[in-house]
């Protein structure tokens, strides 16, 4: 019997990463990941699995990003009780992130119910708060480049993939195939993060094509963000940084630390870090000091370049503030949490500035801003967006289109098989026609649900 997989999610789309291969009666997923963006993608969430959670053996997390592992705690919920294999990393982001989305659900739903915005009476969230917890305890962290095996007579082996703590490109061994699961790949230039190791040799590849379209320009994030905040603080205005509270946080913070060191920003402009997440990850980065450039007096600087803000009542205490300061909050993309209520207040207001750091996914507010949008809907209202709209093209921590190529080359030999993953279509696309013309591969761009050979 041969083995398959089947593209449950991160087909023709960047978001709800969840691969499931299947060999003998036997299934394992690899990423088991939250649709986010458009509705008719968040919907696919509340859609049941084709397979039972309980009848699936075993789970492998590239990384903790909920496009990759949130959906973890509502399949836990749902009948799954085997084990979520992960990297030390990960697993210590998961027991932040998994509770915290939880709870950002519970909050939303119960926010939509009181201002009566929600089209379903009551809204309810995907999970909760102690769904999440109840999870955790089926995490169990691998160290990297050491064999487990996930169901017996399969070996799995995660290997360094840069992007975030973490974060893993993972090599499946079943049945005499070799696959490898790209998971997200970090930049070889990243600002705090370590690059990629290079691909092992294997039959079959996914590979992320997340900006399969694109090169980064050759311009730094400091190069970049020095200017805008400038501007932002000559002008007395408050720049609203959406950031992913995992990843781009730490390397803002980093960023900014060091355009005040080199004496391009005022070391009395304020900065606060407006996300609970974000401050415990930020901490984490002293528990992984190989996985990343930054020195341990780095780290300890992490912690101290910004005001920590952990209650809501400190969050809200915020909007009494008057600029110039900066403002970190999550998520990236403007799809929840507390940077909702700061661009509810300051996004009206044209001496303010809105900086986007990362990838938007088509659907989500942070898409909608970057498209220079004169309103953008928050909490059941358009809200006026009369700020300074401007997208950082440097921030982002994935790799671009020639740096997946330059990945691809470092295995040893050809593979029978590449599908290109995690991607809108056309940069999908793009990379599929890249990886067959440049390098002579087989390759395809997998559609959502479709089962293929490895």
């Amino acid at each position: 019997m041969s083995v398959t997989i089947t593209f449950l999610g991160g087909a023709s789309t960047v978001t709800g990463s969840k691969y499931l291969v299947q060999h003998e009666g036997k299934r394992l997923l690899v990423d088991c990941g939250l649709f986010q963006g458009y509705k008719q993608l968040r919907l696919r969430n509340w859609a049941p699995l084709p397979v039972p959670p309980d009848q699936i053996h075993a789970v492998l997390l590239t990384h903790a990003h909920l496009d990759h592992s949130g959906y973890s705690p509502l399949l836990a919920k749902e009948g799954f009780n085997g084990r979520v294999y992960a990297s030390r990393g990960t697993r210590d982001l998961c027991r932040i992130l998994w509770p915290d989305s939880g709870h950002i659900q519970e909050e939303d739903a119960a926010f939509a119910n009181r201002h009566g915005f929600s089209k379903h009476a009551p809204a309810l969230p995907l999970y909760t708060r102690q769904d999440a917890l109840d999870a955790l305890p089926l995490l169990k962290a691998v160290e990297f480049d050491k064999v487990i095996t996930p169901i017996p007579g399969w070996k799995a082996t995660f290997r360094s993939a840069g992007h975030i703590l973490g974060a893993s490109s993972i090599l499946l061994q079943v049945a005499g195939r070799r696959i490898l699961f790209s998971g997200d790949l970090g930049r070889p230039d990243d600002l705090i993060m370590s690059p990629p190791d290079d691909a092992p040799q294997a039959d079959t590849v996914l590979i992320e094509s997340t900006y399969g379209d694109r090169i980064h320009p050759k311009e730094d994030v400091l190069a970049e963000l020095a200017p805008a905040l400038q501007r932002a603080a000559k002008r007395g205005g408050v720049a609203v940084v959406p950031v992913f509270a995992v990843g781009r946080a730490q390397a803002l913070l980093h960023a900014i630390h060091l355009l005040k060191m080199k004496g391009e920003l005022p070391t009395s402009l304020p900065v606060f870090l407006d996300s609970p997440m974000a401050v415990h990850t930020t901490h984490l980065f002293e528990d992984h000091p190989g996985e990343h450039r930054l020195s341990h007096q780095d780290t300890r600087a992490l912690t101290r370049s910004a005001t920590m803000v952990n209650s809501t009542d400190e969050s809200k205490a915020l909007a009494s503030r008057h600029g110039p300061m900066v403002i970190l909050s999550a998520s990236g993309m403007a799809t929840g949490g507390r940077v909702l209520h700061h661009l509810e207040h300051y996004a009206g207001n044209h001496r303010n500035m809105i900086i986007l750091t990362g990838y938007q996914a088509p659907g989500t507010r942070g898409a909608t801003l970057a498209s220079d949008a004169k309103t953008v809907r928050i909490h059941g209202r358009d809200v006026e967006v009369n700020a300074e709209i401007v997208q950082l093209e440097s921030a982002s921590a994935h790799a671009d289109g020639n740096q997946l190529m330059a990945w691809l080359r470092t295995m040893p030999q050809a593979p029978d098989q590449v599908y290109v993953v995690h991607g809108e279509a056309g940069p999908a696309d793009i990379l599929r026609g890249r990886i067959k013309h440049e390098l002579g591969w087989r390759a395809v761009v997998p559609e959502q649900g479709s089962t293929w050979p490895t």
